[in-house]
């Protein structure tokens, strides 16, 4: 993977070299599947799987504008996280912009647009929701309750910053059962998952402990996917994003939810 400056106003692309250079859009209108991550498709048989950990570091650096240039069907892993990328994009460097094709940094517009949400706007059942409510910040609040003891009930309530995303949810690694890694290798996606930078749950125990950095690490991951799921927007949602026990598939249907309807939503500036 090369991540690379994109021209302003661009938004966030993929592209795999192995295709022929195809591109597929970073949109919440380009997502095909959402079981055991956020997979986009260009609809001429391109996609690119699991990018939910790379767009949350992307949207936690407040970066609008980048080429991610793949030799693969998907980002690699790293360490199972979001704070792996952000490192790599804090090393490069961020640009403010206003149509320069000189800058050789990513690139971030000097005016940047938000997306307000005007009204509440949720979907799922009482099982598992995910809503959007009219915020003056950028926050975050998830819940989440899993029969195994290694997991149970989680809640944790965040409001977004730069510094609060790269101290309090980057790190947090990302987690599965063990038969659900089984799986989603079958499938071809998290080629690169293993018991060293995926909390593995087996029954009631995470069978590599040694890993976690939180003990609510859990619901933190859940957040990070949240932030990444929804970075597909195309622009930073102004608003408090609620879930309970949702997961990729509740946050795209959130996200076509808000868009279906032009009142629910405003596009305002962040300066």
């Amino acid at each position: 993977m090369r991540l690379a400056p994109a021209m302003p106003g661009s938004g966030v692309a993929f592209r795999r070299n192995d295709l022929g250079g195809a591109i597929i859009s970073a949109r919440y209108d380009q997502v095909g599947q959402t079981r055991l991550g956020t997979v986009i498709e260009n609809g001429n048989g391109a996609s690119v799987g699991v990018i939910e950990h790379l767009m949350a570091a992307v949207a936690g650096c407040e970066i609008d504008d980048l080429d991610v240039i793949l030799d693969g069907p998907e980002p690699p892993i790293l360490d199972g996280d979001a704070l792996s990328y952000l490192s790599l994009l804090s090393q490069a460097g961020v640009v403010d912009t206003a149509g320069s094709r000189e800058a050789i940094k990513v690139k971030r517009p000097v005016s940047r647009e938000a997306i307000k949400v005007k009204r509440p706007v949720s979907v799922g059942t009482k099982e598992a929701r995910a809503a959007l409510f009219p915020s003056e910040t950028r926050e975050f609040r998830f819940e989440i309750d899993f029969p195994s003891a290694a997991i149970g009930h989680q809640a944790l309530k965040w409001r977004f910053s730069r510094e609060g995303f790269a101290a309090d949810i980057a790190p947090a690694r990302t987690f599965g059962f063990v038969h659900e890694i089984e799986a989603l290798n079958k499938s071809g996606l998290g080629r690169g998952a293993s018991l060293e930078n995926t909390l593995a749950i087996e029954g009631d125990k995470v069978i590599n402990s040694s890993l976690m950095r939180f003990p609510d690490e859990f619901v933190r991951h859940k957040i990070l996917d949240a932030i990444g799921d929804l970075a597909l927007a195309g622009a930073p949602i102004l608003g408090r994003f609620e879930g309970h026990r949702s997961g990729h598939g509740l946050n795209n249907q959130l996200l076509r939810a808000l868009f279906s309807d032009p009142d629910n939503y405003n596009r305002v500036s962040l300066d």
